[in-house]
């Protein structure tokens, strides 16, 4: 029976790894696609403590992966799809098979929404994209659309800038709704022709031939492109926990006390799949760090 099991690879899960095992504590960290959660597909990241000059979300990652494997935390790849606690004894379902644990914490943070729009499934990685930093750089010399308009539209049009033929076109379905300093930066991209923006553009399609994208029909009408980057809001990676009795809010982020200890005793949580999180990475990290040491007490007293 292993220690601690972490499922989810972002700076939650590696800053909780990271202390767990330098506590001593077996840590085995679970992910099923990327190490590094989100933040590795952050281009750039201004606003984490001691990296005056911003950092990519790739390298921070990195380097958090390889402190936690310096202490000792074992890293491997495995989708999670099932939680089943049983008195002290929790046993999660990775890859099919049955991986028994003394203590749990949950890190999946969230994942992106669909436009649930005909064309959507069918040109998935054909065209349509959720991750401008992982799939931008295969449209280079291309016409590029984001759809969405919050932060993250503005951020990936921006990245975006560097492949596409022509100006980048933004198409919010209501207005574009960015912090302000993300507003002032796509202006002063707007002034110089490297993006366009189209507010009150309902996206109704996404069209193709042989197999690849070639326009986005908005508004009734077909604009051509050859890529689309849908960035249509985010909800929490919890499918998994569906009659695990880890008790979900209304809109299914976790719930837990005050020490991140979930409603069943020996789980735990961290980041941005919390209830009420700041979807920050600074606070993520944070999380996994307090995580960690509460799971420490939890091991000790069991």
């Amino acid at each position: 029976m292993k220690e601690l099991v972490i499922v989810g690879s972002g700076p939650a899960a590696l800053s909780a790894a990271i202390y767990a095992a330098r506590d001593g504590v077996d840590t085995t960290v679970y992910e099923k696609t990327n190490f590094g959660g989100q933040v590795a597909t952050i281009d750039q990241i201004d606003n984490f403590p001691g990296f005056p000059e911003g950092i990519s979300g790739v390298e921070l990652s990195r380097r958090m992966r390889e402190q936690a494997e310096r202490f000792g935390a074992k890293l491997e790849y495995g989708e999670v799809t099932k939680l089943a606690v049983g008195g002290d004894k929790k046993t999660l379902t990775v890859d099919g098979e049955k991986v028994e644990t003394k203590a749990v914490l949950l890190a999946t943070g969230w994942t992106y929404n669909k436009l649930g729009v005909p064309g959507e499934d069918e040109y998935k990685g054909k065209g349509v994209h959720y991750c401008a930093t992982c799939d931008g750089a295969f449209y280079e010399g291309k016409k590029i659309a984001v759809v969405g308009g919050a932060n993250s539209a503005v951020q990936e049009a921006v990245f975006l800038t560097r492949f596409a033929a022509g100006p980048v076109e933004i198409f919010a379905r209501s207005q574009v709704r960015a912090e302000k300093i993300l507003q002032e930066k796509l202006q002063d991209y707007v002034a110089k022709g490297e993006i366009t923006v189209h507010e009150q553009a309902v996206t109704e399609e996404i069209v193709g031939e042989n197999g690849h994208v070639t326009g986005l029909k908005v508004n009734g009408e077909v604009v051509p492109v050859d890529g689309v980057f849908i960035f249509a809001g985010i909800h929490p990676a919890s499918e998994f926990l569906k009659d695990s009795g880890v008790e979900l809010d209304k809109f299914g982020y976790i719930q837990a006390d005050d020490s991140l200890q979930t409603s069943l005793p020996g789980v735990f949580l961290a980041g941005d799949i919390r209830a009420g999180s700041t979807k920050q990475v600074v606070a993520a990290a944070g999380e996994g760090a307090t995580a960690a040491r509460a799971i420490n007490r939890y091991l000790m007293s069991n």
